[in-house]
């Protein structure tokens, strides 16, 4: 597959649904940045796409951090150009135990990671974006279904995924004079290495354990596709994704 000309950032492209996403748009042509923690990982995906024949570049960034985050899309410019879509994807989780039990450290932990990153992220894409020629450019922020409704015993990642709702409507808002579209993609259950427990039982809003369906994570690969290649004067605003049968209607 020769490179489509666009130049796309995926952030946490080391496993799960950013290695997913991060392969599917070098399949679809994409030049992919990778961004993430482990840059072990991260060359192991770009090892996995290598087929597609697309420039990469792999970056191991501590998301959370203003000076990282400024380095990694410097170097995106710097062999790149410019930057035509980012997937805010990157995050983390605190163990699910009861709220009144959870550290301080913890809940920054998850604060940093799913927020923080994101906002540093899309700040930086938006200097790229606004000032590139052709102008503009498309962010898509992973929400989760957590942004609608939570589980039992997730208060930090709960409250991060809400608050990307609000991230991604303001960057809507404040994009629009630019040309930078964004939008939000709600995942529920997608089978990755995190959610194989999910077969065995998850904590119900009732608490009992039950196992819940899962999907194929492509279907979450495939919804981004489909969201980065509209043109710019049209914008998905927010899609969920998930298994079909997932006790989301109704939880609670």
């Amino acid at each position: 597959m020769s490179a489509n000309g666009k130049i796309a950032m995926i952030t946490g492209a080391g496993s799960g649904i950013g290695r997913s996403v991060a392969l599917a748009m070098m399949k679809e042509g994409y030049s992919v940045v990778l961004a993430g923690r482990r840059q072990e990982a991260l060359d192991e995906t770009v090892a996995l796409g290598v087929e597609y024949e697309v420039p990469t570049l792999a970056v191991s960034t501590d998301l959370a951090d203003p000076v990282a985050v400024a380095n990694l899309f410097t170097k995106t410019k710097e062999k790149f150009g410019r930057l035509d879509v980012l997937f805010n994807n990157a995050g983390s989780n605190a163990p699910p135990i009861p709220l009144e039990d959870l550290t301080f450290d913890q809940w920054q932990m998850v604060l940093n990671a799913n927020l923080t990153a994101a906002f540093l992220c899309t700040q930086e894409a938006f200097r790229i974006m606004k000032s590139q020629v052709p102008r503009g450019g498309r962010i898509i922020n992973n929400g989760s279904v957590s942004s609608q409704t939570p589980r039992p015993n997730s208060a930090p990642y709960t409250a991060t995924k809400h608050a990307i709702t609000g991230l991604t409507k303001s960057t809507s808002l404040d994009g629009r004079k630019y040309d930078i579209a964004c939008g939000q993609i709600d995942i529920g259950n997608a089978a990755t290495n995190m959610t194989q427990k999910m077969s065995s039982g998850v904590l119900q809003a009732n608490l009992d354990l039950a196992p819940e369906p899962t999907m194929s994570v492509d279907h979450v690969a495939n919804a981004v596709i489909f969201m980065s290649s509209l043109p710019l004067d049209a914008n998905v605003s927010t899609i969920t994704v998930m298994a079909t049968k997932m006790p989301l209607a109704g939880r609670g």
